[in-house]
């Protein structure tokens, strides 16, 4: 899933925007601060966002908190269940940051569907044309 917004985003079309993919567990706040704007992705664990998103918020969150608000950011979630839980744990730490959602979280949740790959190159490719028309 990951990799198909990574396509999305570098579609052909677009590209004037630099791009960088990081695990959660290599970002930090440097990363958030020198982004125009995050896609954000997690599994759904035990009705939560992944520790490893969780580990990336928790180092970045104080670090950002005054510097990052109005940050446009989208969201996806693999969840076996509803994902709800996890995308109410990662909505509630970024309306903490002031950040911007730009575009409705994408919830893959049940079993495993190809659709979603095209959902997620979707996803990539409209948050960068966003951000390289300064629509956000």
């Amino acid at each position: 899933m990951t990799e198909a917004v990574e396509r999305g985003a570098r579609h052909p079309d677009l590209g004037r925007n630099e791009l960088r993919m990081l695990p959660p567990l290599e970002a930090g706040p440097q990363d958030v601060l020198w982004a125009d704007g995050v896609i954000l992705g997690t599994t759904e664990n035990f009705g939560y966002m992944s520790g490893a998103l969780k580990d990336f918020f928790d180092r970045s969150y104080y670090p950002c908190l005054e510097r990052t608000a109005g940050l446009p950011w989208a969201l996806f979630i693999r969840a076996g269940n509803d994902g709800q839980g996890a995308l109410g744990s990662v909505e509630r730490i970024v309306t903490g940051l002031a950040w911007k959602r730009v575009q409705a979280p994408l919830l893959c949740r049940g079993r495993w569907d190809e659709s979603w790959l095209g959902a997620c190159e979707e996803l990539g490719m409209n948050v960068m044309a966003g951000l390289e028309a300064g629509v956000y």
